[in-house]
């Protein structure tokens, strides 16, 4: 069977890996497209044994780099989520872990000149239009992965790259409360609908029999709960404007349950079909926001700051993620910006091969 070769580059990026491509070595058709990475990854099998997924949908991201077509920013950074068991292509989300990795990428490619031992590199993400600052380690003009910074989720310690998070209010809804409400009931379920960096419904660990603070294998065997939390998305996802969310990953489903060690609230991430392992970047700052603001189903479950920025510190279920929030709250809870904290690391690179005939010519 005649093969078809496309350039990429295999990264880590924050708790989530992927193939990295310059969008210009891909197809410009979505369908065409949609079908050269479900063949990249191996999409239709639930260990994806014909491509390089992982088997679990934080090994089945895409990352697709090109010069930006915004003036504001150094490099377009489109993302595409890919199903493991199902033959799906998701591109309205955007994932923050995975953008952990396009600063070096972008590097790697050629697209970013290092600029002093540490190099800004301005992001958009074009699938939700958030604008987005990387600060990659560049000791010397030279791209660094080693370090001694370390985040839940991931063995071992790397070069710190910091993320701020700029213009991701409404980013997939254009509300920052999509429903107009601070909490909507569905199926019995109180949960706020909140969209900031990633559309999300939220509700309280407690109201679906829960502590919060089940382990992911624990959550995953709990079928029966997510059927209900299912229902609860997809009657949340119309009411929050976007229509029939059954074969979308978005929105997200969040739990929320009081801290136990230290932190400032305890969550739970779901992607939304599987507990994710750890937390979404994206996510984060949507669990970070709905913990900050008055009214929401956050209410009880901690104190919060009267003003920002602040610390928030989200426990998980594989440690813990901080995101600096910058916000206000003079008349309501107003989001600035949000800053967190990622490392990468370069895994391979080369060509990945997809059969012939389902690039179509490209």
């Amino acid at each position: 069977m005649t093969q078809t070769g496309i350039p990429f580059i295999f990264m880590r990026g924050g708790t989530s890996r992927g193939p990295y491509f310059n969008r210009a070595d891909l197809p410009g058709d979505r369908e065409t497209l949609a079908e050269v990475l479900m063949a990249a990854i191996g999409a239709g099998h639930a260990i994806n044994i014909d491509g390089i997924g992982g088997g679990v949908a934080v090994t089945t991201k895409v990352a697709m780099l090109s010069p930006s077509e915004d003036d504001w920013a150094d490099v377009d950074y489109f993302f595409a989520q890919v199903s493991v068991a199902d033959r799906l292509v998701d591109f309205k989300p955007t994932c923050g872990n995975i953008l952990a990795g396009v600063g070096p990428a972008a590097i790697e490619m050629g697209l970013i000149t290092p600029t002093g031992d540490e190099t800004e590199v301005k992001i958009r993400a074009v699938n939700t239009g958030a604008r987005v600052v990387a600060r990659v380690q560049t000791p010397g003009g030279v791209l660094r992965y080693d370090g001694d910074t370390e985040i839940a989720g991931v063995p071992g310690a790397a070069a710190p790259i910091s993320l701020s998070f700029m213009g991701v209010v409404g980013s997939s809804t254009g509300a920052f409360l999509p429903t107009g409400h601070l909490r909507d009931r569905f199926d019995g379920i109180e949960v706020t609908c909140m969209d900031v960096a990633m559309p999300m419904v939220i509700a309280r660990a407690g109201d679906f029999g829960l502590t919060g603070y089940e382990t992911v294998a624990e959550l995953d065997a709990n079928r029966d709960f997510f059927a209900r939390m299912e229902a609860v998305r997809l009657k949340a996802g119309a009411a929050m404007g976007m229509g029939d969310v059954s074969q979308s990953v978005t929105p997200k489903f969040g739990l929320l349950a009081p801290a136990k060690d230290g932190g400032t609230i305890c969550t739970r991430y779901f992607m939304p079909w599987t507990t994710h392992p750890s937390m979404a970047v994206t996510g984060s700052q949507c669990l970070a926001s709905c913990a900050l603001t008055p009214g929401t189903v956050a209410d009880g479950l901690l104190e919060r700051p009267a003003q920002g920025p602040a610390n928030v510190v989200l426990e998980h279920a594989s440690g813990t993620i901080e995101v600096l929030v910058d916000f206000d709250l003079t008349d309501r809870f107003t989001l600035n910006s949000a800053g967190l904290l990622r490392t990468a690391r370069k895994l391979a690179d080369g060509q990945i091969y997809v059969p012939a005939s389902v690039m179509k010519g490209h």
